[in-house]
């Protein structure tokens, strides 16, 4: 083999720097690097581990379902989707967190929408949470809050405590959570008086009622159903649109002639943007997970209907239904600035 003079290898070197050179500029104008379009043609997605990041500590309702659909979705992707929680200001830090990210599929938020429906009506307008700063990809399912009465209360049903108004004791359960709307709401339009004993969550709310340190509170039905079944707590009426699966004997605050469809739904989102191809992708992979009996199995033993709807229905859902609360609060004077 003949070898190269040291001219002719420098002069072999700079062809070759020029072609790489020539061919990186070609990249730069189809967009950008090999990697970067074959992400955003969703070609080569995912190129690493997609993070679910949850705004609520571990062990919760919204954890636990972001936890069961990233199971599905790592099967179905082939990675790995790890879950991260970034507790704080009901789920706005996480969710302001991951909005701020690139928007190239790897990062994801499971959203509350109560964060995005009822916590604006108890902060300031720098502290909402802006649903066009996300692509909203799927619905996931619908969890309801139920109106308790401890058991040595004497309660078994709405008309027992608007008879006892202005003498009951109520728990709350934080600010501008779906529990404290919905027992506000019904108090205003029911004209149902007491006094208020502030709790910082469902869990102690739910405590208290059943040792009777408070008559009454609103919780979520997963939280609940134990102690209902125990017969430790009386179930008045739920507050969702229709009769919950789980609870077919209690009546609905709409039945009883009170506009108050209160529940609280969740849905996967990621930072806007999203190529349509990875978006796709993403969707295609939830719609797997929701899909499997495993996660069937997940939603009855959580006591969780099923609201598996598109990201498209999840916004306008939410949006109206931010649009009811705020008319609702505003109609009977409800303040949510105070637990």
């Amino acid at each position: 083999m003949t070898s190269l003079t040291r001219p002719a290898q420098r002069t072999r070197r700079a062809l070759l720097g020029a072609t790489a050179a020539g061919a990186a500029l070609t990249l730069a104008a189809c967009g950008g690097n090999v990697a970067g379009g074959a992400d955003a043609a969703g070609a080569e997605f995912p190129t690493g581990p997609v993070t679910i990041t949850v705004g609520q500590d571990a062990g919760g309702s919204t954890d636990l379902i972001a936890r069961a659909v990233a199971d599905g979705m790592a099967e179905d992707l082939g990675v790995s989707v790890p879950v991260i929680n970034r507790a704080g200001a009901n789920g706005a830090l996480a969710t302001e967190e991951v909005a701020a990210k690139p928007a190239d599929g790897h990062e994801l938020v499971l959203l509350n929408a109560s964060l995005i429906t009822i916590t604006p009506l108890a902060v300031s307008d720098d502290e909402a949470v802006d649903l066009s700063n996300l692509d909203v990809l799927k619905g996931l399912s619908q969890d309801d809050y139920v109106l308790l009465a401890s058991a040595e209360s004497g309660f078994e049903d709405l008309k027992d405590l608007k008879d006892a108004s202005g003498d009951i004791t109520y728990g709350t359960t934080g600010v501008g959570t779906g529990s404290q709307l919905a027992q506000a709401a019904l108090f205003a339009q029911a004209e149902i008086d007491g006094t208020a004993v502030p709790f910082d969550s469902g869990s102690p709310a739910l405590t208290a009622v059943v040792g009777d340190q408070v008559q009454v509170a609103t919780v979520q039905l997963g939280e609940a159903k134990p102690q209902i079944d125990a017969g430790k707590v009386v179930p008045l009426l739920a507050f969702s649109a229709e009769r919950n699966q789980f609870l077919p004997d209690v009546p609905t605050a709409v039945e009883e002639g009170y506009d108050v469809p209160v529940s609280q739904y969740r849905a996967v989102a990621a930072p806007k943007g999203l190529p349509e191809e990875v978006k796709a992708r993403l969707v295609e992979s939830i719609d797997a997970a929701i899909a499997s009996d495993t996660y069937t199995a997940f939603n009855e033993n959580n006591l969780l209907t099923p609201h598996e709807i598109s990201g498209d229905e999840v916004t306008t859902e939410w949006t109206e239904l931010a649009e009811k609360y705020r008319a609702l609060t505003d109609e009977y004077d409800i303040s949510l600035a105070e637990g």
